[in-house]
């Protein structure tokens, strides 16, 4: 329970179905910023919605597991010039890793949250889908569980639009019926990610070139900060045309800049590759819709296979991705279905 509509109307759809639930919040940071999903604030939200529902509420704290697993690997990202998506890692190693595993040893069959996403039961396993209300989605945050993960989830509001959880939130007196979202990184104060790193990240300056003249157009104080696709903070081009990130390269100090058009991709490279549907496509040739952000468009593209391992090469043309982020696939024809994940890499050297 984070203490938001959605993990509280979770909580009260499990206990009216008669399942045995006990609310459990995870103390994860205690930090300069102390905000997102675990502030004192919310903490104390939750526990007054398990009071109106009737159960026990505990806070687990999992500080020292999420500095190693996600707050120590988010710097490391930054320092190799990668931009990490810490949320995505805190799923994937502290709510269903970490806290998953201390369910099951006390007992517990399953975890409940408040993700709008679906999980169904196939011919192969268990299966992940998006949400029901799309404009609420977060079947990409969960991308990287597998069948045997997914085995031991339950997502009560998966099948609802969000407008639905409020109203239940709200019939049943719930506090935390017209909360608004939480939209920011638990870790990171209110300066910033350029104020968090600054405190913890090796920063270097380097130069900024373009691609397309192979010009010096200036410097930016912190390669480390710079992230692919920026425009605000790099140099214009010698025509005065804004300049856009197309790759960072830490090691050799050089940031690459170019016009919007001459910055974008048609193919991407994939690392950490995970299948979360036993029979996703896994061979150069088959399709796949894939998608770079948590509530950007899927796009069209066909898996191949090279010296470095798979990738994708995409139907059409877009923006560039930073190494780092998430590319969650889905099946093209059965859309809702995620069918694997995989880390962007990192582009060779020029």
């Amino acid at each position: 329970m984070s203490g938001g509509v959605d993990s509280s109307v979770a909580a009260a759809l499990m206990t009216r179905e008669g399942h045995q639930v006990v609310g459990c919040t995870l103390k994860l940071w205690g930090g300069p910023s102390d905000s997102g999903c675990c502030s004192v604030a919310d903490v104390e939200d939750a526990r007054r919605v398990a009071q109106v529902l009737g159960i026990d509420h505990h806070v687990f704290n999992l500080s020292e597991e999420f500095e190693v697993g996600v707050v120590a690997p988010y710097v490391a990202a930054h320092e190799r010039g990668t931009t990490p998506n810490p949320c995505i890692e805190c799923n994937r190693t502290i709510k269903f890793d970490a806290l998953a595993g201390r369910a099951a040893r006390l007992g517990f069959d399953a975890v409940a949250t408040g993700h709008h996403a679906r999980v169904t039961r196939g011919p192969d396993g268990f299966e992940l889908r998006r949400g029901a209300d799309r404009a609420k989605d977060q079947s990409y945050v969960l991308g990287f569980l597998g069948s045997d993960a997914l085995s031991r989830i339950v997502l009560p509001v998966g099948e609802m639009a969000k407008s639905r959880v409020r109203q239940i939130a709200a019939d049943m007196g719930l506090r935390t019926a017209d909360k608004p979202d939480s939209q920011e990184v638990c870790f990171i104060p209110r300066g910033g990610r350029t104020s968090f790193l600054h405190g913890r990240a090796r920063l270097t300056e380097a130069t900024v070139v373009d691609v397309e003249s192979g010009e010096e157009l200036g410097t930016v104080p912190a390669a480390q900060l710079v992230t692919v696709g920026q425009r605000r903070g790099v140099a214009r081009g010698v025509d005065g045309a804004p300049r856009f990130v197309s790759r960072v390269d830490v090691g050799a100090g050089r940031v690459y800049v170019g016009r919007r058009d001459a910055v974008l991709i048609e193919r991407i490279g994939l690392v950490e590759r995970s299948w979360t549907w036993a029979r996703a496509p896994r061979r150069a040739g088959d399709r796949v819709l894939v998608q770079t952000s948590a509530h950007g468009a899927p796009s069209p593209a066909t898996i191949s296979s090279g010296p470095r391992g798979l990738g994708l090469v995409l139907d059409h043309a877009v923006r560039p991705v930073a190494a780092g982020q998430t590319a969650v696939l889905y099946d093209p024809i059965d859309q809702d279905l995620v069918v694997g994940t995989a880390i962007v890499a990192q582009l060779a050297a020029a």
